[in-house]
């Protein structure tokens, strides 16, 4: 059975590298039609069309996605929001499903992709984390788009989470920007991600149902950095070991 897993996994993931390819390529020109249009109003028409791909990709691919607690946005008021991060399959999931126009801090090197790099900076903030001026230069950026009344996507692991815990430790950087700018954070809780697309096999990927959960405003108000951060780790652990 394992034999017949494995080699349905890596079927599975050419097709979805296929589709993913195809359907990007009919929403490209009209996401870039963003462009025309001035934040944040041009975001939230990319966000638009950013979604109906991932409606339709995630469809194709056996991985529908249930969201929760959008009840949670209040009109008008623009967040941080925070995911957890265990698969590759987490990206493109995210921001489309957020309510409104928002961006997401991404690396830099990425956007040197042909073609998916313009879609990528689009809606990105990017950051070279290895270069302090980016990193400055980053969070200003954000701290703007907060301005505009847009939300920022964060994912406060860093990178994948490739241990044995549920959540990897934060770093300080979504928790000093929602300090700074006086913003609250929405946590988001992914699951399902991580059985669809393990993070110890290259190229695999199974049809699982997906979730989002988003959880009530964490305010930022009278709070340090770091009491910032343990809440919202401890609020978000508490929300994904019941589904896991």
């Amino acid at each position: 059975m394992g034999i017949v897993k494995n080699i349905f996994g890596r079927i599975w993931a050419l097709w979805g590298l296929i589709s993913f390819l195809i359907t990007f390529l009919i929403i490209f020109l009209p996401s870039m039609l963003s462009h025309l249009m001035p934040d944040p109003k041009g975001q939230r028409f990319f966000i638009a069309i950013s979604k109906i791909w991932m409606n339709v990709w995630l469809f194709l691919i056996g991985c529908p996605v249930k969201v929760t607690g959008k009840e949670n946005f209040k009109s008008g008021e623009a967040y941080i929001v925070v995911f957890n991060h265990n698969a590759l399959l987490d990206v493109p999931l995210s921001a489309p499903y957020v309510p409104g126009a928002n961006k997401t801090i991404a690396k830099a090197s990425f956007a040197k992709i042909p073609l998916f790099g313009s879609f990528y900076a689009r809606g990105s903030i990017l950051v070279d984390r290895k270069n302090e001026k980016s990193r400055s230069k980053s969070f200003d950026a954000m701290k703007k788009v907060l301005s505009k009344g847009m939300h920022m996507c964060i994912y406060p692991e860093g990178a994948r989470n490739r241990g044995s815990e549920p959540i990897k430790p934060f770093y300080d950087g979504a928790f000093k920007l929602a300090v700074v700018a006086k913003k609250d954070i929405i946590p988001c809780v992914i699951t399902g991600t991580k059985k669809a697309m393990p993070i110890n096999k290259t190229f695999f990927l199974l049809p699982v149902r997906l979730t989002m959960h988003f959880l009530p405003a964490e305010t930022s108000s009278g709070k340090t950095v770091t009491e910032l951060k343990e809440k919202v780790h401890s609020e978000m652990l508490k929300e994904y070991v019941k589904y896991v």
